[in-house]
């Protein structure tokens, strides 16, 4: 395969998740198959995203116990780039500019470390609708939607993708009628992700957070803002859904990750829903 139809990565696990409240490490390192308890095995989830990933140049997001990441996925040829303050995804792509720069690629796979099931046809599907758009979501429809982003969409293309936050403040039928939720996983064309980055960075979010017991205010970044300026500009945002629910689920608290280690554990069926 040519290098330049090949398709780079960027996969986040610059975080430690806050959920995992009994968990030390990195939680993208947690096993899909446990050993003495479920925090310790074998299968990280990194490298099994790893693995399912398009060919092509790969760069992992780090910060938080970076040297541990490193160690863990050292085989996998990746470049490392730190995140020097947890900021948000689109702070996490700023970070990787100098891999954006580089590339010869012009196809670019994002997606968080701690997704483990997106199969490799998904990403494939992903990035092949490139053909069609400058950048795609990776949606999916849940049985409940819960607190998840939802992608607003007219006439098949993505207008924007909403935060909780905004959307229960929608009337109830605006609410029935937004039934794809954003997976957080996306697949871009080089040169408007470079384009649209400096513009990321001179618009910053001011976001209030829990640190160490204390509210702080902080600037946040955050990629799906990227698809508002797209639409601005005349240029369209596509999607594809995953095949279910489970296939775009993420570990971010004890009891996901028990039920990831069940679902590794029986094989390569998904199931019909996450219940």
């Amino acid at each position: 395969m040519s290098e330049k139809i090949r398709t780079a990565s960027l996969i986040m696990a610059a975080g430690r998740g806050s959920r995992m409240r009994t968990y030390e490490g990195n939680k993208t390192l947690l096993p899909l198959v446990p050993v003495q308890s479920p925090f310790e095995g074998s299968e990280p989830i990194l490298l099994h995203i790893l693995k399912m990933l398009p060919p092509g140049p790969k760069a992992i997001i780090v910060n938080y116990k970076s040297e541990d990441v490193k160690e863990v996925t050292k085989d996998a040829k990746a470049e490392y780039f730190l995140q020097p303050v947890l900021n948000g995804t689109g702070g996490a792509i700023l970070a990787a500019r100098d891999f954006l720069h580089s590339l010869v690629c012009d196809r670019i796979s994002i997606t968080m470390g701690d997704v483990p099931f997106v199969k490799a046809e998904t990403y494939e599907r992903l990035v092949q609708k490139l053909d069609e758009h400058p950048m795609v979501v990776l949606g999916f429809v849940p049985r409940d939607k819960k607190r998840y982003g939802v992608l607003e969409i007219e006439e098949e293309q993505v207008k924007k993708i909403s935060e909780w936050k905004y959307w229960r403040r929608y009337p109830e039928k605006k609410q029935a009628s937004l039934r794809i939720c954003n997976s957080g996983i996306y697949a871009v064309r080089r040169a408007e992700l470079l384009h649209y980055l400096p513009v990321l960075e001179s618009r910053p979010q001011i976001v209030h957070k829990e640190r160490n017991g204390e509210m702080v205010v902080i600037q946040e970044y955050f990629l799906t803002d990227i698809v508002e300026y797209m639409n601005r500009d005349g240029l369209s945002v596509g999607y594809i859904l995953s095949e279910n629910e489970w296939e775009t689920m993420g570990v971010d608290d004890e009891d996901a990750l028990k039920k990831a280690q069940a679902f590794y554990a029986a094989g390569p069926c998904l199931p019909k829903d996450m219940g």
